[in-house]
């Protein structure tokens, strides 16, 4: 029996824990509505490729695949909390390493690139929910493609009007508004799934339908960012 009484809120309690550090270490021009950190902030929780892509990822988090039944939803919070927090970890660092490597100079991409492949990293995520074509755990193709996902972050931070004097605080800050908004975006996203995961077509509506939805969405901004022909309104 999967046990109902465990609080799907505690995700939301474990990303304010994690996130207050971040706020913690805001300061300066961060503090502003429109400093750095904010930027941050605003930034994913508008970067609709990046959100879309973690939920991907995300979505077959609160079920366990079993040889004799297939996919199964878990019983416990631990079994669904523990390969989330491999992911989204996992992500994290490969996009901070990246910003931070473009945002120093040392190594850039074209955005004709970056973006084209940013899209491509959420068809080929949101697939794999379908036919699965990765031989690897989940956590490192989170890794692997958060590395794309930093180039896409550091384009974002190029338009800014970073300090020279300041400018190793600002890209921490601008970093730590993008872990705190992901945060936020996690817990609520994580404690919804968390709730629905024993639902009667869970798999086939919200894994199976979710993930269709995504590839469609991802590969029309793929052509839209590789030929620069408009298919979406938005």
């Amino acid at each position: 029996m999967i046990d109902r009484s465990v609080p799907a809120a505690r995700f939301t309690i474990l990303a304010a824990v994690l996130a207050a550090p971040a706020t913690a270490w805001a300061t300066t021009r961060a503090a502003a509505p429109g400093g750095f950190f904010a930027d941050g902030i605003r930034h994913i929780l508008t970067g609709y490729d990046h959100v879309l892509f973690l939920l991907c990822l995300l979505l077959p988090a609160v079920m366990r695949r079993s040889r004799e039944h297939g996919w199964q939803p878990v019983e416990r919070l631990s079994e669904a909390l523990w390969p989330i927090v491999g992911i989204v970890s996992a992500f994290t660092l490969a996009h901070s390493i990246t910003l931070a490597l473009a945002a120093l100079g040392h190594v850039t991409l074209p955005a004709s690139f970056v973006e084209p492949a940013i899209a491509l990293t959420i068809v080929l995520a949101a697939f794999d929910n379908v036919v699965p074509i990765f031989p690897v755990r989940r956590v490192v193709v989170a890794f692997v493609f958060g590395l794309i996902h930093g180039f896409g972050f550091a384009g974002v931070l190029a338009e800014l009007d970073l300090p020279g004097p300041g400018f190793a605080l600002a890209l921490l800050q601008f970093n730590l508004g993008l872990e705190s908004g992901q945060l936020l975006i996690v817990a609520v996203t994580s404690a919804l799934l968390f709730t629905l995961r024993a639902r009667d077509g869970y798999r086939r509506v919200v894994i199976g339908g979710g993930s269709c939805a995504a590839m469609l969405l991802a590969a029309a901004w793929f052509v839209e960012r590789s030929s620069g022909v408009a298919l979406l309104p938005f």
